[in-house]
């Protein structure tokens, strides 16, 4: 039942993350302005993530999945009144997308934190393919193009089509059995915000759980950045429309979808480090590409490796998380995680509308493409083979007790 949640609140997420942006060229030419809707959508993680992170550790996760789907509902049927009755402005998209940005932040670190007890250590690394692998598909294959079609008939129709998803995704969480609240006994007595800073430190006295959350800040800024302006390069230079601009998209989730299928095979073929280091070249071939070319079938390649990229890094990352963090911290532990990596692509998406305004798209696309090369040397100093092998020791520790 996590896996249909997971693959029907990301179709969902997927349409919208491209309508919105759509819906705000029709307003405005403003590249500034377009990428705003997009940093709408994630501004929430940067803003809102550490506390969201102690409510995780604190009440029943499920419910907390109840809470997400509710403002999502009751978010788009603002936006479905407003349509019908032609009173969309920018300023309506930019509060919608926060608010979706909101649930999103909410329903992504609740479901993190509730995989361990849903899953024993053993079936981990797979049960995280198959939810990479819906939340990558869904949100960025089949979202996108969905998106596009649905579009096609209506923005009206695109937004009921989503609501409709998730009202379903609300109806598969009564068949998630379990018990996803940590134990009042573990959870810890101090205040909000002294809650805030044993989940901050915890991450930042961990040196592999460090390094990564750092260089996925650079990545996910240049997926903040490539999201935020390429549905203006889409519609104004290569002159795409909804369906076309949703099948460049889905690219993205053709390689994550790859990357789903076969990251046990490519972890046992070269290892955990280079799985990860996979996603730094094709997050580098994602972003250098606009800058080189406009042809499509080109950009598509770029997001293809940029999506088959993701995956490996975020099945990778969550196994050796999950491997080596208590369940009491989990919550907070995702949510500062997250800050650090999701809370980037609002930034990204800024500074990237801010560059192209200035520059244009291209030279903003050559900043972030230098951004991932700077984050090589670290990765290869801390990621090494010792330092995976203590994950490896922490995976038969968990085996052993069962």
């Amino acid at each position: 039942m996590l896996v249909v949640f997971t693959a029907v609140t990301n179709l969902a997420d997927g349409v919208l993350k491209m309508a919105l942006p759509l819906m705000a060229t029709t307003l405005t030419s403003s590249p500034a302005l377009v990428a705003a809707v997009s940093l709408a959508l994630t501004l929430p993680w940067l803003l809102t993530a550490l506390h969201v992170g102690v409510l995780v550790d604190r009440f029943d996760r499920r419910l907390l999945l109840w809470l997400a789907n509710g403002l999502r509902l009751l978010t788009l049927a603002a936006l479905l009144v407003a349509w019908r009755s032609d009173a969309v402005t920018l300023v309506l998209l930019l509060v919608a997308g926060a608010v979706l940005g909101i649930a999103e932040v909410i329903a992504l670190t609740s479901a993190m934190a509730l995989t361990p007890t849903a899953v024993g250590p053993r079936w981990r690394e797979r049960a995280n393919a198959w939810i990479t692998g819906a939340e990558t598909v869904c949100n960025e294959f089949c979202g996108p193009f969905v998106g596009g079609l649905l579009l096609a008939v209506g923005s009206a129709f695109a937004l009921g089509a989503t609501a409709a998803g998730y009202v379903l995704a609300t109806v598969a969480l009564v068949f998630l059995l379990g018990r996803f609240r940590v134990p009042r006994d573990a959870a810890p007595q101090a205040s909000v915000a002294g809650r805030i800073g044993e989940g901050l430190r915890y991450l930042w006295r961990r040196r592999l759980l460090r390094l990564m959350a750092l260089v996925l800040t650079v990545l996910c800024s240049c997926w903040g950045a490539w999201l935020a302006l390429m549905p203006l390069m889409a519609t104004t230079v290569l002159g795409l429309g909804p369906r076309e601009y949703g099948l460049l998209l889905s690219a993205l989730g053709v390689g994550g979808l790859v990357g789903a299928l076969t990251v046990t095979t490519v972890n046992r073929l070269i290892g955990r480090r280079w799985a990860l280091f996979a996603d730094l070249v094709g997050t580098f071939a994602m972003v250098i590409t606009p800058v080189l070319t406009t042809e499509l079938w080109a950009l598509a390649a770029g997001a293809f490796f940029g999506g088959l990229g993701g995956t490996l890094w975020t099945v990778n990352s969550r196994t050796i998380a999950q491997y080596l963090v208590e369940p009491e911290m989990m919550g907070r532990y995702s949510a500062v995680a997250r800050l650090f990596s999701w809370g980037a692509m609002p930034v990204g998406a800024g500074v990237a509308g801010l560059l192209a305004e200035m520059v244009g798209m291209r030279v903003a696309f050559t900043a972030f493409a230098l951004a991932v090369l700077i984050t090589i040397p670290p990765f290869l100093r801390t990621v090494t083979p010792q330092v995976l092998a203590g994950v490896e020791r922490a995976r038969q520790e968990q085996l052993a007790e069962g």
